[in-house]
């Protein structure tokens, strides 16, 4: 019999996350005009899967949640652009699988480092939208960090309360069984 990667739990859980991120981000509570956007919580699955799964399986589930992202409403100038503001910038959710003892500092760093991939994003492609006389860095950290802002709160609260309720650390304790 071959063995997977994965065991099937994990990946059946990965998928469910992602289906779950997907419908999420269409919930949308503030939309910015070139992208980006508030939303009801899309990325508390996957940063969800991270916590509870590691950094491995997290951002791989990331990692396919922004090609699907992209897939399902692409906006797209340039291949490197889309691969920093996809596959790159939701990969980075899963790094909060680094910090599973830490949840609220993982949220704070998967979705800092999706911003660091949508602010060179903005910078190296969309700087010509930058109001004259402002730098295409000012206008990116701006920007992103507006929307990506309201994002941390709104996942870190959640994330808070799931933690709050033992959420996040039930695989530690079926591994324990």
């Amino acid at each position: 019999m071959r063995r997977t990667a994965f065991p099937v739990r994990v990946i059946s859980e990965a998928t469910v996350m992602v289906a779950l991120a997907t419908v999420l981000s269409y919930l949308k509570i503030f939309h910015m005009p070139q992208g980006g956007s508030v939303t009801a919580g899309s990325m508390v699955p996957l940063l969800w899967i991270s916590l509870r799964r590691g950094a491995k399986v997290g951002v791989i589930t990331c990692l396919i949640y922004g090609l699907i992202h992209f897939l399902l409403g692409p906006f797209a100038v340039h291949p490197v652009q889309v691969i920093l503001d996809y596959p790159l910038a939701f990969g980075a959710l899963g790094l909060a699988g680094l910090f599973r003892k830490r949840p609220i500092l993982g949220v704070a760093v998967g979705i800092g480092g999706r911003f660091i991939m949508h602010f060179l994003s903005g910078v190296i492609f969309f700087g010509i939208y930058a109001p004259p006389g402002v730098h295409p860095a000012i206008y990116s950290a701006i920007y992103n960090g507006g929307y990506l802002g309201g994002e941390f709160v709104i996942s870190a609260i959640l994330t808070y309360m799931m933690v709050k309720r033992g959420l996040v650390t039930i695989y530690l304790e079926e591994t324990q069984k």
